[in-house]
């Protein structure tokens, strides 16, 4: 499996959860589709209505993928695009809240700061974890609540949380909901219309292994046209919401095309089972590493990917011995002022890359 993929064969990788790898077989293709669109432009993205065939073919793999229906789903360039596009078209004013929790994507800070400055409208960070978030978010929303953002694998913590719960109870108060799904698509067995969202934002460049730059945003029929288009133009006539917001201008489409690859790719490999393997590996991770450090493991649910507690320290310095002196490419942070070590584990990840974590760790301490 390891030679599947382009990683520098010298660098232990645990940080897939980052940006993501993508194998030899789905990167030529990727690279296929690129020469194919400069050695005619004209024909990938105008003739004949070539490239609204080809988009729509992408978004019926990509939709049974992940349990909708193509007339849900737009393609975007990864999650952060499409929570932006959901934020940005919400007509939030003073006096409106948005609910979420301490568990989110560090980015989406800028974009509540942002919010706040534009329109008024205030963000109420929960502090939560899985077991008691529908508790304690239930009790946050309130008559001022708007929207309930909340992810559905975290990318700090690496926890699970219960989305679908969280969307039924904020829907049952007349609230909307946005799940940034940046660490789901191909870590987990999705089914997004039984997530109950109104909007979902997932990633393909991540756990799906596709290219950069390829993702998706769903939307319940029913919320569609609340989304304002990033650009209208040519498609903008047609009749459905995905349809009219197919083209943006020109741009290469050859990483949302290499995505029926990357799907390829994991059912001709057996990624059940890969994903079984890998979740072996993280709770091996979680219980080795908590053991050497002697800090509390995070209660919840984990994938393919955990985190541990750091005994106090500066993160980032560990990070960089880490690497620079070791050669292990693994996400130290901080979160919340808590120094955390967030450990990925993907196909090419066998016991020997936590054996080498394991052993170096203490020593990127000192």
């Amino acid at each position: 499996m390891r030679d599947l993929f382009l990683l520098d064969p010298d660098v232990v990788f645990l940080n897939h959860g980052s940006f993501g790898a993508c194998p030899r077989p789905v990167f030529e293709e990727y690279q296929r589709l690129q020469l194919e669109l400069e050695r005619n432009p004209v024909q990938v993205l105008s003739r004949h209505r070539h490239f609204a065939t080809l988009v729509d073919a992408v978004r019926e793999q990509l939709a049974a993928f992940v349990g909708t229906g193509a007339s849900n789903l737009l393609l975007v360039q990864n999650a952060t695009a499409g929570v932006n596009a959901v934020v940005r078209s919400l007509d939030l004013r003073p006096g409106d809240d948005v609910v979420t929790t301490n568990h989110e994507y560090g980015g989406n800070e800028f974009l509540w700061k942002w919010l706040a400055e534009r329109t008024g409208a205030r963000t109420v960070v929960v502090d939560t974890a899985p077991a008691t978030a529908v508790s304690d978010l239930g009790a946050a929303i309130g008559e001022r609540t708007r929207l309930l953002f909340v992810s559905h694998v975290s990318s700090a913590t690496a926890l699970r949380f219960p989305v679908e719960e969280l969307c039924a109870q904020a829907r049952a108060a007349g609230v909307l909901t946005l799940v940034d799904g940046a660490h789901a698509p191909g870590q987990l067995d999705l089914d997004v219309d039984s997530v109950g969202a109104d909007f979902y934002a997932g990633n393909c460049h991540k756990w799906l292994c596709a290219p950069k730059g390829a993702g998706f945003l769903y939307a319940r029929p029913e919320v569609q046209d609340l989304v304002e288009p990033l650009a209208v133009s040519w498609d903008w006539d047609e009749g459905h919401w995905a349809d009219r917001q197919r083209w943006r201008g020109t741009a290469d489409p050859s990483a949302f095309l290499a995505v029926p690859a990357a799907i390829r790719f994991q059912e001709e490999h057996a990624w059940d089972e890969v994903r079984v393997r890998c979740h072996e590996l993280a709770a091996r991770a979680q219980r080795e590493l908590t053991e050497l450090l002697g800090t509390a493991p995070l209660e919840g649910d984990f994938l393919q990917m955990v985190s541990v507690r750091l005994p106090p320290c500066d993160a980032y310095a560990v990070g960089r011995r880490l690497f620079e002196e070791h050669r292990i490419e693994v996400l130290a942070q901080e979160w919340h002022g808590e120094p955390l070590l967030r450990v990925s584990f993907q196909g090419y990840n066998d016991e020997s890359d936590l054996a080498a974590l394991v052993e170096a760790l203490p020593s990127a301490l000192r």
